[in-house]
């Protein structure tokens, strides 16, 4: 693997924040945002088209046909990750786009940061939203412990014992945990936490953060249970406490 030699003038990563939803960029991003890619031409993304798309929302007199975009997702060979940073190396700072909110959480782009560091590359994260974090913070539960667990296990039984497993975890620690869905599942998912959890668990469901449509309310899973709620197809954070 290429390393940074010492003495050569070399690029930097650049973690660069996208917004959680069909937002204006700037209504939710800071102007760094905007200046950085305006300036940047090599990017790492998750999606070429809706990376373009965000690109040219962002910077719309930014000229497309100059940009080099890299593929990263599940279908990307790992041993090819290492070549990504290759412009790095020979000056030129790199971007990282995530599909929605932050690079490197809940996100592949933590692997190229992973190989940055190994390379001796400076890694530079910029300012912008999180669902993540903005659930925690919105939920009024425990703030200075929690964790993140990714999403819920697929098959029924496993997920069951896994909700049970988290619940006893934040019951035994004081922790708060969090977790996520595919959006086409939440509302079957919701019917079967307010089956699962203990009445008195609390949960925060946190919806469309930062949309319009914004929806983010924590209740016991007892109230839960009597409750109607809509999140078809709509990002969702979950978050309980036992």
């Amino acid at each position: 693997m290429e390393e940074v030699k010492p003495g050569l003038v070399v690029g930097k990563i650049y973690l660069i924040p996208t917004t959680l939803g069909d937002n204006a960029p700037l209504e939710v991003l800071p102007i760094s945002v905007k200046g950085t890619i305006e300036r940047i031409d090599h990017y790492i993304v998750e999606n070429e088209k809706t990376a373009r798309r965000f690109i040219k929302r962002v910077s719309p007199s930014k000229s497309q046909p100059d940009l080099h975009l890299q593929s990263l997702n599940k279908y990307t060979n790992p041993e090819e990750i290492p070549g990504f940073l290759d412009p790095c190396i020979h000056g030129h700072d790199i971007g990282i786009l995530s599909e929605a909110g932050c690079p490197g959480i809940a996100d592949p782009g933590a692997d190229v940061v992973r190989v940055a560091h190994q390379k001796r590359i400076q890694v530079v994260p910029l300012v912008g939203p999180s669902s993540i974090l903005m659930a925690m913070m919105s939920s009024g539960m425990n703030g200075q412990n929690f964790a993140f667990n990714g999403y819920l296990p697929i098959d029924n039984a496993e997920r069951k014992k896994m909700v049970k497993s988290l619940e006893r975890l934040s019951k035994d620690k004081g922790q708060s945990q969090i977790f996520m869905e595919t959006p086409y599942r939440n509302n079957k998912l919701v019917k079967e936490l307010v089956k699962t959890l203990q009445k008195s668990t609390r949960l925060c469901i946190a919806c469309d953060i930062t949309l319009p449509t914004e929806f983010i309310s924590t209740k016991s899973a007892h109230e839960w249970s009597e409750i109607e709620i809509d999140l078809d197809k709509r990002p969702t954070i979950y978050i309980i406490q036992a």
